[in-house]
């Protein structure tokens, strides 16, 4: 039986999925060897550093991907960089094919004036703050008293929750000290959050939005005017459960009085595209200017012309994730995507590149759940099995060369038994607190940890 070598980049949920199914679909085929390397100390990718971590049902799925890696036959080194590191000519040497995983992990942009401005973020860098990211910083400055939400999406209602959140109320989970003492001292009262589309033409789920409206110590603020805009469209849109849920949430709120009691409100604004950041002589955000805007008939919507200024401290931007260029592999600017055709790379003449595959966020975009993530690597995977005539030749076959090229090179590298040292030290540190765990969010620690450098 000959011996199938595959590295996969990227050890998030579609580089774990990918090796598992690898694994299971050439199982009486080929002896089949499969190395996962991440540039971060610890696995699982976004659901470690992406989801908020007042989300308790999130931790089934990393059980589920713990299984995966503790079943063996795939090795894990993490804290490994590629392009730097390791190579695409490194890889080529050693493995008959490359699997990209590396989602897409830095926001999208949104291109209208000053949203360069001090206190302007991306979204993805605040809740990689709040999920302990190592490669962020340990402080967020939470100084002013209203901030302002772009997006309609989960990722804004997650970010939304967590700025109007009580510090206290975060205690249960598995937040570090540093961000707890952060949202402790948080000035901020209001959150105004917007989109462009009506009420009914959100991108988030009726579980977010509830949990939206059941913060503590928090009242949702409406405002009748983004409401009946569409009536047609609103009938329409309520074929869906889904959405019909999210109008019956929307309604009850709306039938509620103000409490002036509340320590913080949370301001939900439709019909409303960002026009502009307005910032004050320091360059600090001083407002966002929006437009109104109606529907255009055809399902979109346009500018009404109507300008509306909201006083915030902060902008964040939720308007989706891109992904990230690699070293040496072909790379879609507009979309943020490696160019595939279900799974196999392809280069700028749209041909097949031998031995290079992608799955996951970085293959078809940033949209989709856990589900969509298994089927997309089903498919690449069927593909990579297809194409062994155009499998790279390694030159090098030994499978522990590649720890001994790591080595020399002094990278710190961990591995599965290092994430399981730092896995028991994180539920360690929540135990005294009655907590499942607390993060670890320095990478130096997190090496020492996972290296039992104690």
């Amino acid at each position: 039986m000959s011996t199938l070598r595959v590295a996969v980049v990227g050890a998030g949920p579609a580089g774990i999925y990918a090796s598992d199914i690898l694994r299971n679909e050439a199982e009486g085929k080929y002896e089949v060897e499969i190395d996962l390397f991440d540039r971060l100390p610890a696995p699982y990718g976004l659901v470690r550093y992406g989801v908020a971590p007042d989300h308790p049902r999130i931790k089934g799925v990393v059980r589920a991907l713990r299984d995966v890696l503790d079943k063996g036959g795939i090795r894990v080194f993490g804290n490994v960089d590629f392009g730097t590191d390791i190579t695409i000519e490194d890889l080529r040497k050693r493995y008959n094919a490359v699997i990209f995983a590396t989602g897409a992990i830095r926001d999208a942009d949104l291109n209208i004036p000053g949203i360069d401005a001090e206190g302007s973020y991306g979204a993805a860098d605040f809740v990689n703050w709040y999920d302990a990211h190592p490669d962020v910083p340990r402080e967020w400055p939470l100084d002013v008293t209203a901030a302002a939400v772009v997006g309609n999406g989960n990722v804004a209602l997650d970010v939304t929750r967590v700025l109007a959140k009580q510090a206290d109320d975060m205690l249960p989970t598995e937040i570090p000290d540093n961000v707890y003492a952060g949202l402790k001292d948080s000035k901020i009262t209001d959150v105004h959050v917007f989109g462009r589309r009506g009420p009914l033409q959100v991108k988030f789920t009726p579980l977010e939005l509830r949990e939206l409206g059941e913060v503590p110590q928090s009242q949702i603020v409406l405002d009748e005017d983004d409401f009946d805009v569409d009536p047609a469209a609103d009938e329409e849109a309520k074929k869906s459960k889904q959405l019909l849920v999210i109008s019956r949430i929307f309604n009850k709120w709306r039938e509620t009085e103000p409490n002036p009691e509340v320590k913080r409100r949370i301001h939900l604004h439709f019909w409303s595209r960002p026009d502009a950041v307005l910032k004050d002589e320091q360059g600090r955000v001083r407002a966002l200017r929006v437009e109104r805007t109606e529907p255009d008939g055809s399902g979109g919507v346009h500018g009404t012309g109507e300008m509306r200024e909201y006083p915030v401290g902060q902008v964040y931007r939720a308007v989706g994730y891109f992904g990230s260029p690699l070293e040496r592999v072909p790379f879609d600017p507009k979309y943020g995507v490696i160019p595939n055709d279900g799974g196999r790379v392809l280069d700028a003449d749209g041909e097949p590149v031998p031995g290079m595959f992608a799955t996951g966020w970085i293959k078809r975009g940033p949209v989709g759940l856990i589900g969509h993530t298994k089927s997309d690597a089903k498919e690449t995977i069927e593909h990579l099995l297809a194409s062994e005539a155009t499998w790279w030749k390694p030159s090098i076959t030994e499978t522990d060369e590649v720890v001994s090229l790591l080595e020399e090179r002094g990278v710190k590298f961990t591995d599965l038994d290092g994430w399981h040292n730092l896995d028991a030290h994180e539920i360690s540190l929540g135990e005294p607190h009655e907590r499942e765990r607390i993060k670890v969010g320095d990478r130096e620690e997190m090496l020492r940890i996972s290296l039992g450098e104690d």
